[in-house]
């Protein structure tokens, strides 16, 4: 499975077909399941962080995978923003994420995932520390065009200790192309850390992203037993 972009721009589309204009907001494409409320069995919740650059399309994967309507904390952009945030790729953007987006997944009767989107800018990274606290695990979403935007997500998840996978959401205006193999080593990357593509419109290539992360984190957990 993969998943791909942030919220206005278009994400790559397979060879032979067509793609949409940059100016079509990025929306999922296949609406969620039905919006069933919390079940009065769950007794559990886990916490999953989706992360990285400014406009990578991390409010559009929570929106994308959630079951129930994303709590959004999204603002018009402001002159306050002009020559701070980097529009490049992205200019018809019109809001930003200012605290954190939310989302929720019923994994079975007993158990809730929780998702949690947290804001790209650099102003709004003071937030992050505190999203990572009690998280299971985090997704990094990566747009190749502005691959060292990920570098922070990165470094703060490893100084958390906190397991992740790297997304890679595709552009189709990326005139560059760069291979997952590229990507792991830009981002000086362990071998151990999943890197996958995806697009962040389609529930099922987000879900696909977060099946990744928690067979991550289930071998993780065996290797620690075993002592490895």
């Amino acid at each position: 499975m993969r998943c791909a972009d942030s919220e206005p721009a278009t994400p790559t589309t397979p060879p032979g077909s067509t793609g949409a204009s940059d100016a079509v907001p990025a929306q999922a494409t296949a609406p969620p399941g039905p919006r069933t409320p919390l079940p009065a069995t769950a007794e559990q919740g886990v916490k999953i962080v989706v992360v990285g650059g400014f406009a990578v399309g991390k409010t559009t994967m929570v929106r994308a995978v959630s079951e129930i309507r994303p709590l959004s904390t999204e603002e018009v952009m402001t002159e306050a923003g002009e020559g701070v945030d980097d529009l490049a790729g992205v200019e018809s953007k019109t809001t930003t994420t200012v605290a954190f987006d939310f989302g929720r997944i019923t994994l079975n009767e007993r158990t809730v995932l929780y998702l949690f989107g947290a804001p790209g800018q650099e102003r709004f990274w003071f937030l992050w520390d505190q999203l990572f606290a009690g998280s299971l695990g985090a997704v990094v979403l990566v747009d190749t065009r502005k691959v060292a935007d990920s570098w922070y997500a990165v470094d703060r998840l490893e100084a958390h200790h906190t397991p992740f996978v790297v997304a890679v959401n595709r552009f189709e205006n990326d005139p560059r192309r760069y291979g997952l193999a590229e990507i792991r080593a830009a981002l000086n990357l362990s071998a151990h850390v999943p890197v996958l593509d995806c697009d962040a419109r389609e529930r099922a290539s987000c879900k696909e992203v977060l099946l990744t992360l928690v067979d991550h984190l289930y071998h993780r957990a065996l290797a620690q037993e075993a002592g490895v």
